[in-house]
């Protein structure tokens, strides 16, 4: 069963949000046939834990204006891996140290791809 609209919508504003702060490697993953508990990964990096702090504000505000807010908030303290849960949509933002030692992408790599380009199309998407 593939990720709902819904939940594909929610992950472009998340990743668009994530570019707009310089994150590195952005990934939109369907996790929806692994997992029951969410339907989409989005998975950023960024050098610094101040970065990496930029870039989960501006998830959560962007999420926020789309009408959703995290359920859980995770890692924030540190700055190294903050987890964001929406419930159908996850969002590791990481430290390049820890997604280079984690390597979240590997452990899904039999999980589709969602592509995503990062740009004007952003408001767009979170219009919609």
């Amino acid at each position: 069963m593939a990720a709902t609209d819904e939940a594909r919508r929610l992950a472009l504003v998340a990743a668009n949000a994530a570019a707009d702060k310089k994150a590195h490697d952005v990934i939109v993953l369907d996790v929806s046939d692994q997992l029951v508990i969410t339907d989409v990964f989005v998975i950023a990096s960024a050098p610094n834990e101040r970065q990496v702090g930029a870039i989960v504000d501006n998830i959560e505000e962007k999420l926020r204006e789309a009408g959703r807010k995290p359920v859980r908030r995770e890692g924030a303290r540190e700055g190294r891996w903050v987890l964001l849960d929406f419930v159908d949509l996850v969002v590791h933002v990481q430290h390049v140290d820890e997604r280079s030692f984690y390597g979240l992408e590997r452990l899904w790599k039999d999980c589709p791809r969602i592509e995503f380009d990062a740009g004007p199309v952003a408001d767009e998407v979170a219009e919609a």
